[in-house]
């Protein structure tokens, strides 16, 4: 047996103009975050501390961003007391000015990362903003914060939860799923740059977790009046710099119908399991509209050649921190011949009836490494699950969406 597929994110019912025209919004696995998450109040640092102290605070803690949960479908959170040991009292005492001037590359500060807050959880409030607020806190047991670290996850196991496997984590219901996505690409970004892109020099985490700065002054490196030397300057200190914020990669991912609408085309990586197709995909590149990054990602993998292309949704993707751009496009006549050999991304490409997917839509979804379902055929289709934006794209094909209403 499989892992149980969660269900996708629940929107609101909406009876707008353009729900009315294009259909319903569709939201993706890993959207639909219950938090709000009050972006404007990261650099507000009595918020924060006032956010940090309430008593009722939500904290996720993340071990090499695995996630504490009680089961692979609901995660586990922790109060204060829990995390006050590696974060200390007060870890948003400090203006971010005084935590730059502060900087100590020697010493291992915990990424302490707000989340948002829950407005269904009436509580805390700031001026008019109401909700309980949720943090994420990197307990990974390094540098100089190893012990309290490793303390803390020793601590929080032996009550009966457990960190995880947040490589390829597609199991947890569709709101904490968001909420894990929005920890998990947060963290990651956090540790992939302890170091500037701008100058190579060490760089420390403020704004709860949503900005990295490159001091001016290190205070491991003292000079001979015992005063922090300054460092080399950097381009980053001057003006917005985006090397100092997080960044999302975009992807385009496509479900490509034939000609005469009767045919889609499906593609198989080298790390598939046998008979496990999926729409193609690729990175957007600069410079290029989301059609454009369609059509040459399709020809170059497939040697399909595209026409129209329609945006369908996108999907946040945590792994490490893209944003899956689905689309549905059509290839043009004459152009369906498929020719793997200008870039062997793919070891097979096939042109398969809406009969056939259909049948696998049914009997032969399944996660990537996953055993395929009761009732599947040996020898038939497999297609990737609901949780995967390609499942949504098939699924929106095999249900209509190239007929005669326009849902963009």
């Amino acid at each position: 047996m499989g892992s149980v597929v969660p269900d996708l994110p629940i929107l609101v019912e909406d009876d707008s103009m353009l729900s009315r025209k294009f259909g319903r919004e569709i939201a993706n696995y890993f959207s639909g975050s219950p938090l709000n998450r009050v972006s404007f109040l990261r650099t507000d640092y009595a918020f924060l501390r006032a956010a940090f102290a309430y008593p009722k605070a939500s904290f996720l803690l993340m071990d090499n961003l695995s996630p504490l949960a009680k089961d692979p479908a609901h995660l586990a959170y922790v109060t204060r007391d829990v995390v006050v040991p590696l974060t200390g009292e007060e870890p948003f005492k400090e203006s971010e000015a005084e935590q730059v001037k502060e900087f100590n590359s020697t010493v291992t500060r915990p990424v302490v990362l707000f989340l948002g807050i829950d407005e269904k959880q009436p509580g805390f409030e700031f001026r008019e903003y109401k909700g309980n607020p949720y943090f994420a806190v990197d307990v990974t047991p390094k540098g100089t914060i190893a012990d309290k670290g490793k303390s803390i996850t020793e601590t929080v196991k032996s009550t009966g939860v457990s960190f995880i496997d947040g490589r390829r984590l597609m199991s947890l219901n569709a709101p904490e799923a968001a909420i894990y996505a929005e920890a998990r690409a947060l963290l990651d970004w956090n540790a992939r740059n302890p170091f500037c892109g701008g100058c190579g020099q060490p760089t420390m985490s403020i704004n709860a977790g949503w900005k990295r700065v490159c001091p001016s002054s290190d205070l491991a490196i003292l000079g001979e009046d015992g005063a922090p030397k300054q460092r080399v300057d950097c381009a980053t200190r001057h003006g917005v710099s985006n090397l100092s914020f997080p960044r999302t990669d975009p992807t385009v991912i496509m479900a490509i119908v034939s000609a005469d609408g009767s045919k889609l085309l499906l593609g198989r990586s080298k790390r598939f399991p046998p008979l496990w197709y999926s729409t193609l995909a690729g990175f957007l590149e600069p410079g290029e509209s989301i059609e454009e990054a369609v059509r040459r990602e399709t020809w170059e993998e497939s040697g399909v050649t595209v026409g129209r292309v329609v945006i369908h949704s996108s999907q946040p993707w945590p792994y490490p921190a893209n944003l899956m751009i689905g689309a549905i496009g059509q290839a043009v006549p004459n152009g369906e011949t498929i020719h793997l050999g200008h870039d062997e991304e793919l070891t097979d490409a096939k042109w398969y009836t809406f009969e056939e997917v259909r049948e696998a839509i049914v009997n032969g979804v399944s996660g990537l490494g996953d055993p395929a379902p009761a009732g599947y055929k040996e020898g038939g289709l497999r297609l990737p699950p609901q949780t995967a934006i390609a499942n949504q794209l098939i699924q929106a094909v095999l249900n209509g969406y190239l007929g005669a209403v326009p849902k963009i």
